[in-house]
């Protein structure tokens, strides 16, 4: 089994090293960080987390093509590996489209755009002249690192439409498909499976992390209204096969999206946050994380990977958290 913390990239710095030195020695294996725009850069970030651990990998979660260039992805990993000694992973995704909306950015052709970026970085990692013309990049042969990068680094696909999953399982290294709620993972793991028949044989085997939201304390209204809030501000940019699998439709967001994002009134909108919503994730402790994800255990999943808020106070989280790890690895 393998185990993945995931945080948003909304605290100070120095809090990512205490959470990182604590996950590494809970037994987490990676640990990510978002790249949300208008919150703390991710890079420097996990730079900072690199080098004061010793063994667990530091993944950027995720950068896209609209607002970082592939070229410039290709440069991050590269030097990233140098620092972390080859324990990076680049977590790479269309985005957001109403994210981008905020920067005057369109979403054109998402599907092309992350396929033609997952070529294009493998090619420079490899040291490859890689020239392109397709519909999202066009470069000359002039596009080359100027440096031998250590490795290929894993590249590790965010999807959750169809053809997006789809084509993570076709060309990733790993696919990070945010199942809300965890039960998704029977829906999600068919359509990736559907690209891994076209997957090439000369790629490792793909690492499934099966992405769920957590929210763990003692006190559990407590870890209730951290989940509320993340629904809260997230709620609107689900897709509709996680909103069908909870019974909603993008229209019951409406109210809560209007209230954080319109009025800004962040405890009306958390108060309009219902069970329903709230089974995207998993409030309480230890056993109640151990009871959802039982099944996907015995359906074969081997990667959990833990994200935000993970509970209102996230060093706690991770201790209640290593509870859960070492139930599965010793189970």
């Amino acid at each position: 089994m393998r185990f993945s913390l995931r945080l948003n990239n909304d605290l100070l710095p120095s809090a990512y090293i205490a959470l990182a030195q604590a996950a590494e020695a809970a037994g987490f294996d990676q640990f990510w960080v978002s790249n949300d725009l208008f919150l703390r850069s991710d890079i420097p970030i996990l730079t900072a987390v690199a080098m004061a651990t010793e063994c667990i990998h530091v993944g950027t979660g995720i950068l896209n093509p609209y607002t970082i260039h592939p070229a410039e992805m290709a440069m991050l990993a590269a030097t990233m590996d140098e620092i972390s000694g080859n324990r990076f992973l680049l977590g790479v995704a269309a985005g957001a489209g109403d994210f981008l909306e905020w920067v005057g950015l369109e979403q054109t052709n998402p599907l092309a755009a992350t396929r033609e970026t997952i070529q294009a970085v493998r090619g420079l990692l490899a040291g490859e002249r890689v020239a392109l013309a397709g519909r999202f990049l066009r470069w000359n042969e002039e596009a080359y690192l100027r440096f031998a990068a250590p490795r290929v680094t894993p590249i590790y696909l965010g999807a959750m439409g169809p053809k997006m999953l789809a084509l993570a399982g076709e060309q990733a290294d790993g696919v990070l498909p945010l199942l809300f709620p965890p039960e998704h993972y029977f829906n999600v793991r068919p359509l990736v499976d559907r690209g891994e028949a076209k997957r090439n044989s000369q790629l490792a085997p793909l690492d499934f992390a099966a992405c769920i939201w957590v929210s763990l304390s003692e006190d559990r209204a407590a870890a209730r209204r951290v989940l509320a809030q993340k629904i809260a501000y997230y709620g609107q940019s689900l897709g509709p096969l996680i909103l069908e699998q909870l019974g909603l439709v993008r229209e019951d967001f409406a109210e809560i999206e209007r209230a954080f994002h319109g009025e800004n009134d962040e405890e009306k909108a958390i108060g309009l946050v219902d069970e329903r919503m709230l089974r995207i994730g998993i409030v309480g402790g230890p056993n109640d994380v151990i009871e959802r994800l039982e099944p996907l255990v015995a359906a074969g999943a081997t990667h959990l990977s833990f994200g935000p808020p993970l509970g209102p106070e996230p060093l706690e989280a991770v201790a209640l958290l290593g509870q859960v790890i070492e139930h599965f690895r010793t189970r």
